[in-house]
């Protein structure tokens, strides 16, 4: 392993756990030590805004200046002894990243106790590492307690194999925020875990496996940032971005699939995800858009206070569903299983994946393209009984599309981009509102809804549905737009 690279796994768990996790690690030397760093940028953040961290850490006395840059597995690592409190400018490749005359200053502090283990397992040479303590920033602070694998020699499968090992002795929770993407949180009053997709600068000469990785980490991280929200508090928003997570993720899978091998189980998990968060999504659609749509003072609808009243208990029970998903062995045993396939699956070494990323962007993009083309007509020569199912159908191949676009959009001009993608977002959004009057009845009687509450919801229903030709009408406009686009991949 280079001195420059640091191969890490990141866990949240319980303190209670963190016995059985040293109980189940393989056997070696423990030492603990008090660990006090201090995160360092400048006012403006432009070390943030380069995707590095800077801390001065003291151990026992002795100080040290680390320097990391990136993101996921894989990270640079600079580290220099130090003699002062301040980093020192000239370690490693500091002084290219701040402007010049650029003035350091402390923004948060990390101080826990590390309980740590180096043990050979699996080929390899892993250091353990269970962090217990706080990240303070000013009156603010948020509590840790991670597992860290790090990787010091061997093959990087390894980590995902005592990874498993430990996960099956307590419940370990993959994360992808580090400690000073926390602290920054912590600084802006945010939480770092529920975050949206950002954008992917991926350069034109990079590969096609390499582009992969990084368009599923954000995925994977989105979804381990919404799950992490979700057993905090069942919220809709953490509802909506882990389904959005796991959206993006397949829809990677199926634009790079033509170099893709051994995907068939994280695909089967994605869509056991996707399904467990159906009703919850589908009980917030109704709330928030169908059931304010009644006229407040109706005589027939007063049976409107039990229905909200049953949806309510509804959604809350969904909601606690999909957390009990994200808190269960088998939502864990995905994020680790795919997490493991993407960084070191064989389909790595096929000459697809080393392949450059710019001719291949441009077909993924084209055959996506020709799907929602095809889906549209589909849908525009169904009959009124199929109308339903070849909406639903292309707004799938819409949304693919999208996540496909806004993945690789860094490769192309910024405003045609945009221009198009518009056109894309366009059209899944009035087909979203057909697909919700789609799933409004079936929702309903899922229910078992008092009679007056039932016919309050037939009533939301049938006034919504009256809106359905105006919606379709809109689609088919939507749609003619998007087949008349000039795709920017091709200007």
């Amino acid at each position: 392993m280079p001195a420059d690279r640091e191969v890490e796994l990141k866990f949240t768990c319980r303190p209670a756990d963190m016995a059985a996790v040293l109980a189940a690690a393989p056997p070696g030397r423990d030492e603990t030590r008090e660990l006090i760093g201090v995160y360092f940028d400048t006012p403006d953040r432009d070390l943030q805004k380069a995707g590095a961290t800077l801390r001065v850490r003291d151990s026992s006395g002795r100080r040290t200046q680390t320097l990391k840059l990136g993101t996921g597995l894989v990270r640079q690592e600079h580290e220099a002894p130090i003699a002062g409190l301040a980093p020192d400018p000239r370690q490693g490749p500091l002084s290219k990243l701040l402007p010049r005359g650029a003035r350091l200053c402390p923004v948060f502090n990390v101080a826990v106790t590390r309980r740590q283990r180096t043990a050979q397992c699996h080929g390899a040479e892993i250091e353990l590492a269970l962090d217990l303590g706080a990240i303070t920033c000013g009156d603010r602070t948020t509590p840790i307690c991670e597992v860290e694998l790090e990787l010091k020699a061997g093959p990087a499968s390894a980590l995902f194999e005592l990874a498993r090992e430990l996960s099956a002795a307590a419940p370990l929770d993959l994360a992808f925020d580090s400690k000073p993407a926390r602290g920054y949180a912590l600084m802006a009053g945010e939480t770092a875990a529920l975050r949206s997709a950002g954008k992917i600068d991926l350069a034109a000469a990079v590969t096609v496996g390499d582009a992969f990785q990084a368009v599923s980490r954000q995925a994977l991280a989105q979804m381990a940032g919404a799950a992490a929200s979700l057993r905090a508090a069942p919220e809709a928003e953490a509802v909506h971005h882990l389904r959005v997570g796991a959206r993006r993720l397949r829809s990677a899978l199926k634009t790079f699939g033509l170099v893709l091998t051994g995907s068939d189980d994280v695909e089967a998990g994605l869509r056991w995800l996707g399904q467990s968060c159906d009703t919850a999504r589908n009980l917030d659609a109704f709330i928030e858009q169908t059931l304010p749509s009644a006229p407040s003072g109706a005589a027939r609808l007063r049976g409107r206070a039990r229905l909200r009243s049953a949806l309510e208990a509804a959604r809350r029970r969904a909601r606690t569903s999909v957390t009990a998903t994200v808190s269960s062995p088998r939502f864990r045993a995905l994020m680790i299983d795919a997490l493991a396939w993407i960084e070191t699956g064989d389909w790595r070494d096929s000459a697809a994946a080393r392949a450059p990323l710019a001719r291949y962007a441009g077909k993924a993009l084209t055959r996506h393209l020709n799907r929602v083309l095809k889906r549209g007509r589909a849908a525009g020569n169904a009959s009124a009984a199929a109308g339903d199912a070849a909406r639903h159908h292309l707004r799938i191949a819409a949304k693919t599309l999208r996540y496909a676009a806004e993945a690789l959009a860094s490769l192309y001009r910024a405003k045609p981009t945009e221009r198009f993608l518009h056109r894309v977002r366009d059209l899944q959004e009035v087909l979203g509102q057909l697909n919700d009057l789609a799933t409004a009845t079936p929702l309903m009687a899922g229910l078992a809804l008092t009679p007056d509450a039932a016919f309050a919801a037939g009533e939301l229903i049938s006034g919504r549905a009256a809106a359905a030709p105006g919606l379709i009408a809109e689609a088919n406009v939507a749609f003619r737009k998007l087949a008349d686009a000039e795709p920017f991949w091709e200007r």
